[in-house]
């Protein structure tokens, strides 16, 4: 089974916002294949289903950011799975909005919500996929361009980067990572 992560912050004061491009995501994931998220402890939701004809369960941690890896630490050890069954998907401030990046292995790249994961899981080799949402333009405040919405003009690439994720995440499920790096690196 592959666990789909994507990360965020809980509450509607995130919602939509760049932080929570992960849980973006994780929700398209949801609708499109069908797969109903609830609360299965008081780190994380999550639901099971298919994805590519294969076994996944989708999660979001339900902790803040800086705390993602105790939700995703859990899931992997309760359901016994390895860090090559882990995709995380989160926002990447060093792409531009709406690009993707895809990687088998790597560092947090000051994410924290991956150094959380990294930090929980013991280890730094497990998909990832980055969903660009680029930098504040001349301005030193990340914290709050990250924890802001997109701008009208951003919409669109976001929406279409979604898009492009959940065909990435379909790939990697049935084992096509490369096509899905080709694609979208």
């Amino acid at each position: 089974m592959k666990l789909i992560v994507g990360l965020g912050n809980p509450g509607d004061k995130y919602k939509d916002t760049r932080h929570n491009t992960g849980f973006l995501v994780i929700e398209k994931l949801a609708s499109y294949f069908s797969i109903k998220l609830k609360e299965e402890s008081r780190l994380y939701l999550a639901g099971k289903g298919k994805i590519a004809g294969e076994d996944v369960m989708l999660a979001k941690p339900v902790t803040y950011m800086n705390r993602s890896g105790e939700g995703v630490g859990e899931l992997m050890r309760y359901y016994k799975l390895s860090p090559s069954d882990l995709v995380l998907v989160y926002d990447d401030l060093d792409l531009e909005a709406g690009q993707l990046r895809i990687k088998t292995t790597g560092g947090s790249g000051g994410h924290r919500g991956c150094a959380s994961v990294v930090s929980s899981i013991g280890t730094e080799d497990f998909i990832r996929i980055r969903v660009g949402i680029g930098r504040p333009a001349g301005s030193p405040d990340v914290v709050g361009y990250v924890l802001s919405k997109f701008s009208r003009a951003e919409v669109p690439l976001i929406e279409t980067a979604v898009e492009s994720t959940v065909d990435a995440v379909r790939m990697i499920v049935g084992n096509d990572i490369i096509t899905a790096m080709n694609k979208y690196n």
